[in-house]
């Protein structure tokens, strides 16, 4: 039997980058005191999930120069991954010696996509390595409007101390092949990270662990009415008061048959500690394994294409002469 003490961080994000880092390392500490050996974050945890896109008015109008000025301070508060800010957030993991899963927006700050903003899934290894580095396939709805597409650089699972981790953001959970990619790569444990965990949400949480034969770590945020950007107005027929929560938690922990081992805790802030036994997933796997017996690679292949990333950081390649 082996036993793998996980943690869920469900707080309220802070209002920036640099306050924000404080807070995940308190909370990476407290986790680490209590034993985690694996502590996940929600989605956009740094600098927090824009909330306003769906709540506030008129952030889609053309030229709008309060919805321009909150985006310009959403972005120069995003993490830079392989700068500073990410350096920082490096250091976190390495000070409590744990695997850190992280959702960041993260802002690119040189080379290629300058300025372009991804909302990202960082594993970071107890040494303070990261490990793997997602980018959200497609923005859904309302977010196309903060981030750009991502790759499928960062679509595997990597090993840790606790197994191999492998994680998701938000509606790629309703991507099948994006799942598959995923199952393809052997996860013991998915890090499903959510701004919100609300029904619909558990129902593809659960879906995902009884499918792939892993925990799953429902991870999501809270945050009050209060922190939404002032700049902009708030949709009445959505909040009705600065107490009002726009995200809700319900942060879960899921088994590989799809069963919760930790119910949704909604409304308020907690650390989330559990115990789980990894031998479970073998287990279940007898029944049904998507990568193995219960595949058809004679009917049915995913081809994942991974060059994006790498072909726009790479060297130039000389264009021939015209002739």
């Amino acid at each position: 039997m082996t036993i793998a003490r996980l943690a869920i961080i469900q707080a309220e994000p802070a209002p920036t980058l640099d306050e924000g880092l404080q807070r995940t390392d308190a909370f990476a500490r407290e986790a680490a005191a209590g034993g985690a050996s694996l502590v996940a974050f929600p989605e956009t945890w740094l600098p927090g999930y824009p909330a306003w896109l769906d709540v506030c008015r008129d952030v889609a109008l053309w030229d709008h120069e309060p919805v321009k000025a909150v985006f310009a301070r959403y972005a120069r508060e995003s993490v830079d991954v392989h700068g500073d800010s990410g350096r920082l957030l490096r250091d976190v993991a390495a000070r409590h010696g744990v695997t850190m899963v992280v959702g960041v927006s993260e802002r690119v700050s040189a080379g290629p996509g300058y300025g372009t903003l991804y909302n990202a899934l960082l594993v970071i290894g107890r040494d303070g390595e990261l490990l793997n580095h997602h980018r959200k396939l497609v923005p859904t709805y309302t977010e196309r409007l903060v981030w750009g597409n991502g790759d499928a650089d960062g679509l595997v699972a990597v090993d840790t101390p606790v197994g191999r981790v492998g994680g998701l953001v938000c509606w790629e959970h309703w991507m099948p092949l994006a799942r598959q990619a995923l199952h393809d790569s052997g996860e013991d444990i998915h890090a499903a990270l959510w701004p919100t965990v609300h029904d619909r949400h558990q129902v593809a949480s659960r879906h995902y662990a009884f499918e792939g034969r892993c925990c799953v770590l429902a991870v999501g945020a809270v945050m009050r009415a209060s922190s939404l950007p002032a700049e902009l107005d708030v949709d009445r027929r959505r909040v009705h008061s600065a107490a009002d929560l726009v995200l809700r938690g319900g942060s879960a922990v899921i088994g590989p048959d799809g069963e919760y081992l930790v119910e949704p805790l909604r409304d308020r802030p907690a650390v989330i500690g559990v115990d789980v036994d990894l031998g479970r997933l073998r287990r279940e796997r007898m029944t049904l394994d998507v990568s193995g017996h219960y595949s058809r690679p004679d009917c049915l292949s995913l081809a994942i294409h991974r060059p994006t990333r790498r072909l726009a950081t790479g060297p130039l390649v000389p264009l021939s002469p015209l002739t």
